[in-house]
């Protein structure tokens, strides 16, 4: 395979919201994976003992865990919740100027259009599972969205 063709993909992986591409060209065969970048959080060590002539220092306080994650605080929504089937770009229209196919409190019967989900310049339908009345939007219009994540919740 072309070393263009290569760096082209690598681009191509890196400014979207892909995190693999495959692709197969005769014999040769490539994969690219997008990491996404670690993050670890590290509680401060604790503060050295004092030591005053003639008195005796308390033992330091054993450090605290500051950090918490949304999805520990978070509780789990309440109804049907819609997951991505796949990797794209999540669009709540058919097109820029249009109506979004559900808005929040809308009632939806099961087989509902309720979004676009773009993958490799097609266009798929995200139909509703169930029916219910729409009681959260979780993705923004035009934002990349990763397989199995939350899109919709239904109650």
């Amino acid at each position: 395979m072309d070393l263009r063709k290569l760096k082209t993909l690598i681009d191509l992986v890196a400014e979207s919201g892909i995190a693999e591409i495959e692709v197969t060209e005769g014999e040769d065969k490539v994969r690219i994976v997008k990491h996404a970048p670690t993050v670890v959080a590290a509680a401060a060590p604790p503060p050295a003992p004092t030591v005053v002539a003639g008195a005796v220092a308390a033992p330091p306080a054993p450090p605290v865990a500051a950090v918490v994650t949304a999805e520990v605080a978070a509780e789990p929504p309440k109804g049907h919740v819609v997951k991505s089937p796949m990797v794209g770009t999540f669009y709540r229209s058919p097109s820029p100027g249009a109506k979004a196919f559900v808005e929040l409190g809308q009632t939806v019967k099961s087989g509902d259009t309720l979004c676009i989900i773009e993958a490799m310049k097609l266009l798929n339908e995200i139909e509703a599972e169930v029916a219910g009345e729409v009681s959260e939007v979780l993705v923004e219009n035009g934002q990349p969205v990763e397989y199995g994540q939350p899109l919709f919740v239904i109650s």
